[in-house]
């Protein structure tokens, strides 16, 4: 039987000063004046015709992501979670966290950000590599990577994470593992770790760059997981690193499968509807003057649909088994309205291909499996 989960909020800013080259999130470059007061006043529209999907229920977390949601200044950011706080119920402990990327494009410092109600920063760094970045496509350099530490530490803010990549253009596994212990040198409690793919319809998918083998990204990310593990940052999903009790829990509620109200250029929600039976996912339009059109016509869905009991299988697995915790048995029922039994056969395969173990009411990935995660989720598609 289907029972509500947790919920959370995402807010999606898209607007880039560039696109990198490997970007296939919905961002776009920044015109000269970024319309910002109007599009926080077509966000808290927006969130008002949400509302009764989610009546009376807390909000556990809100994530400001993009795009570079720092292009918006702090009073701007101030105002909508003052709208956020007028229309729905925040725990008390909610998690507030801004992405954001280094150097002087930021359009506020972070101690104004702290001062507006972020409690938790996302950074962009990629590389501390200069020639790594300017590979990638990233406009700062290190030097505005230790200007955006040194005010995140003036801010008071220090629930923070930094965002690495690995397997770069021509990047060397010294290049990588000096990456890592940069970042674990400024001691982030959240340490983000990432293999660069290349992805459809974006520059580099049309202009490949010469990227390390797969078996040299492969030391590069056993490296980096050592590395990490030794300066206390435990690995609690494929690539997120955190300091004891600091996982993000924006990302663990996405992960478990739980629930997120989404407003913005082409933001996606999930919903779950118990009284009817279902749950629901949407999206808002893509492109951002196609929804600020919604200002006038009140018109911000894209699409809207509820998802059939196979798209529900498959999503709780394809969540939940990034964890490094396993997939927790208790959460099916509840949060796909199915049956364990309808499953039961793809889990016993994946037993028996030895990517799983069955620990109580945990699902394990083994050694083996940990390394070949898509092709567990595999057995769980449609």
């Amino acid at each position: 039987m289907l029972k509500l989960p947790p919920l959370s909020l995402y807010v999606h800013i898209p607007w880039c000063v560039r696109r990198c080259p490997y970007c296939d999130f919905n961002s776009h470059a920044a015109p000269q004046v970024i319309p910002a007061s109007n599009y926080v006043e077509a966000l808290v529209t927006d969130l008002e015709q949400d509302l009764p999907l989610v009546w009376g229920r807390p909000i556990g977390s809100i994530y400001f992501g993009g795009g570079t949601p720092s292009l918006f200044s702090a009073a701007h950011i101030a105002a909508l979670l003052a709208a956020i706080r007028a229309r729905l119920e925040l725990r008390p402990d909610v998690e507030v966290t801004l992405e954001a990327n280094p150097g002087t494009i930021e359009y506020d410092s972070f101690p104004a950000y702290a001062q507006a109600g972020v409690n938790r920063v996302s950074l962009g760094v990629q590389s501390f590599d200069n020639d790594l970045l300017g590979r990638i496509g990233r406009i700062h350099s290190r030097q505005e990577i230790e200007q955006s530490l040194r005010s995140l530490d003036a801010s008071g803010i220090s629930n923070f994470d930094l965002d690495l990549m690995y397997a770069l253009p021509g990047q060397t596994r010294e290049e990588s593992r000096c990456d890592i212990e940069w970042a674990i040198n400024a001691q982030p409690r959240h340490i983000s770790f990432y293999q660069l793919t290349i992805e459809p319809n974006t520059a580099f998918a049309s202009q490949p760059p010469d990227l390390p083998t797969e078996d040299v990204a492969w030391d590069m990310y056993q490296s980096g997981v050592r590395l990490l593990e030794k300066a206390g940052y435990g690995q609690y999903e494929i690539s997120a690193f955190a300091q004891t009790g600091e996982y993000s829990r924006h990302n663990m509620n996405y992960w478990r499968y739980g629930d997120f109200l989404a407003i913005g250029a082409g933001a996606h929600g999930k919903i779950t509807l118990p009284a009817e039976g279902g749950v629901k996912r949407y999206a808002k339009h893509r492109n951002p003057r196609r929804y600020l059109q919604g200002l006038e016509g009140g018109d911000w869905l894209a699409e809207q649909r509820e998802l059939s009991n196979e798209e529900l299988v498959f999503e709780f697995f394809l969540n939940q088994l990034r964890l490094k915790q396993g997939v927790n048995i208790g959460d099916f029922s509840p949060r796909t309205g199915l049956r364990w039994g309808v499953v039961e056969a793809r889990v016993q395969q994946a037993i028996e291909n030895g990517w799983l173990e069955r620990c109580e009411q945990r699902l394990k990935t083994t050694g083996l499996g940990w390394r070949f995660v898509n092709d567990i989720q595999q057995i769980f598609l449609p």
